[in-house]
């Protein structure tokens, strides 16, 4: 679906009720398609169109509230009153589902009291038949202005269409207030952003239908894609994982190993399908599969969940039919391995080139902007080290990159290390400390929640401290996750942050969301900070840091030490201490299957797929 066009197609319950709100009728739709349309005298309406039955219902969009608190989740209620209808919502592609609700707030909004006398005027002398109909147009950036305008102190939770009582009362309340208003944000979409034209091409790929792996070096928009990924695809029928808790919390997923169900998959395949069959109402229900960090999912265990699906699906094709979306660069840290075993890769995995028909590359990095250090890391990434290259690194070790009392994170290779040089950084500073415990949402899962977020259950603050932020407050004014800040002071039990960039922010609690493998949210407030002297390179994974230094001198794995450096924007905000050529290297097998994949690549002609946008294929 194009990200500009108004239709919807989602599962959908209409009631209609009488004037004392007993129901009078009802009808339920798995699939239905809905459309914004015009008849000839300009009047709006919701046509809905059942996907097995034909039936089609238009609803006048006069005086209708429309609820919105979990369209995230795929899920919206719109009241038409004069009809006495309610239309129920569930089971929406995220963006196709934002996109219907605002252009169904800016058009109505937009209509003027003196429209509605033409448009009368024009019914008493028009002879014109009431079928004909056409499709309503997107909203245009006027219309949404107009509409941001008309919003003001209009309800987050519910929109509907402003009533004369309402509108003079905001009006009162506008003239008593010095400040000017603030237009209201509608219906925020939470992958907001562009998208490029090859990133386009995977997500039109992963539409109509097709297996896809897609790679790319760090910083190239991955899990941006993912997020537009999932909300392009219907919520109830979806699943979104990572190999790791951290990085599924990026995309608001859950583990693969809380999703299988086969915990770590060392029994046999017969444990596993009686393991994995607690967990049979969602391995059912999916129909997308999404991985992201393939690259540190084991080949084994990959090879097992491949076989569970099958088996509790029973069906026969590879994964037992579930379309895949695999992203990840194997170059970055691989699947765990010991002294007795080396790292054994998805690729390398009985299944992989079965399961996996559609590879793409993603080329444009966004993370950094300086061509020079884009070609250093490219260079890393692949273990090769030059002398310029050596020499460019070891002349960070004498960079200044410290301001306004804010120091550089230090990377670590181990957990442990990161930890204990925050807790005696913070022992070391003067000063009265304050506590803040998370509320969590359900005290029993408290251990699950501290696995899977990057929030701490527990944090201690005091002035002088090194701080993170762990969430996306202010994107335009670079209250971003990853920024580096110092706690300055605080408003009574509020900490005011410093952050390299921007003026000073009240860390206020927010609510950090996860999803477990039932289907169930969980949330936990917290201040968004966590403290940040230093960091480990694997809980590092997805961020972008303006003020970092590291050691390499500990790595133990392939692509460590790629993975620390490509965290860093640019070369200036980098401080490398003691670099050394042996610290970086890529895996053997790796090399081998990146030069295979992009041979394959090349050697494919671009074909169309049904019509749509070229695609890669390999």
């Amino acid at each position: 679906m194009d990200k500009d066009s108004c239709p919807i197609t989602c599962s959908v319950t209409i009631e209609w009720t009488n004037s004392q709100g007993s129901m009078l009728k009802k009808s339920n739709h798995r699939t239905a398609s809905l459309r914004l349309i015009r008849n000839n005298f300009r009047e709006m309406f919701v046509e809905v169109c059942a996907e097995k039955s034909n039936a089609t219902t238009k609803l006048s969009l006069k005086s209708i509230s429309v609820f919105n608190k979990f369209m995230t989740e795929g899920k919206a209620t719109i009241i038409f009153k004069k009809e006495n209808c309610t239309l129920f919502l569930s089971n929406a592609p995220t963006a196709q589902l934002i996109n219907f609700l605002k252009t169904i707030y800016v058009k109505v909004t937009g209509q003027s009291e003196q429209a509605g006398k033409n448009l009368l005027k024009e019914k008493l002398l028009s002879d014109k038949s009431l079928g004909g109909v056409q499709e309503i147009s997107p909203a245009t950036s006027t219309e949404t202005n107009k509409a941001k305008e008309k919003a003001i102190n209009v309800s987050r939770a519910t929109i509907t269409t402003p009533s004369p009582s309402a509108t003079r009362k905001r009006k009162r309340t506008d003239e008593n207030t010095s400040k000017p208003p603030t237009a209201k944000k509608l219906y925020e979409n939470p992958t907001t952003g562009q998208i490029s034209e090859e990133q386009a091409k995977i997500l039109q790929t992963i539409l109509n239908g097709k297996n896809v792996f897609f790679t790319g070096s760090a910083g190239t928009g991955k899990s941006f894609l993912l997020k537009k990924i999932i909300a392009a695809l219907p919520p109830d029928v979806t699943t979104a994982t990572a190999s790791t808790g951290v990085a599924a919390c990026h995309i608001g997923g859950i583990t693969l190993h809380q999703f299988a169900g086969i915990g770590l998959g060392t029994a046999n395949l017969e444990r596993c399908y009686q393991m994995a069959s607690r967990n049979a109402i969602q391995w059912r229900r999916t129909k997308h599969l999404i991985i992201d960090e393939i690259s540190m999912v084991d080949g084994e265990y990959f090879d097992k969940i491949e076989a569970v699906a099958r088996h509790i699906r029973k069906n026969e094709r590879p994964f037992g039919g579930i379309q895949l979306i695999l992203c990840g660069d194997f170059f970055q840290l691989p699947p765990i391995s010991t002294k007795d075993r080396k790292a054994n890769f998805c690729f390398n995995s009985n299944m992989w080139e079965k399961c996996v028909h559609y590879n793409f590359e993603l080329q444009t990095v966004y993370r950094q902007r300086d061509p020079k250090f884009i070609s250093i890391l490219n260079n890393i990434r692949i273990g090769r080290v030059t002398d310029e290259i050596t020499e460019i690194l070891k002349a960070t070790a004498k960079q200044k990159i410290e301001n306004n009392g804010i120091l550089a994170t230090r990377l670590c290779s181990h957990v442990k290390e990161a930890e204990e040089i925050n807790e005696f950084q913070l022992n070391e500073l003067k000063g009265e400390q304050k506590i803040y415990m998370a509320q969590d949402s359900d005290q029993g899962m408290t251990t699950v929640l501290n696995q899977q977020l990057n929030v701490p259950s527990k944090l201690i603050l005091k002035v002088g401290c090194q701080v993170m932020l762990l969430k996306n407050i202010n994107v335009s004014n670079s209250l971003v996750n990853g920024a580096r800040g110092i706690v300055t002071k605080f408003q009574g039990s509020v900490p005011v942050v410093q952050f390299k960039s921007g003026a000073p922010y009240p860390a206020k609690l927010e609510k950090f969301h996860l999803k477990t493998n039932t289907g169930t949210v969980l949330y936990r407030k917290q201040i968004p900070l966590k403290l940040a002297w230093a960091f480990s390179i694997h809980k590092s994974q997805g961020l972008t840091l303006d003020c970092v230094e590291m050691c390499l001198a500990r790595v133990f794995d392939a692509g460590q030490s790629y993975v620390a450096l490509s965290r860093a924007q640019s070369l200036q905000s980098l401080r490398v201490l003691d670099f050394n050529t042996q610290q970086v290297w890529a895996h053997s097998d790796v090399l081998t299957f990146y030069k295979k994949f992009r041979r394959n690549v090349q050697e494919m002609e671009m074909i169309r797929l049904g019509g749509k946008p070229k695609v890669y294929i390999s």
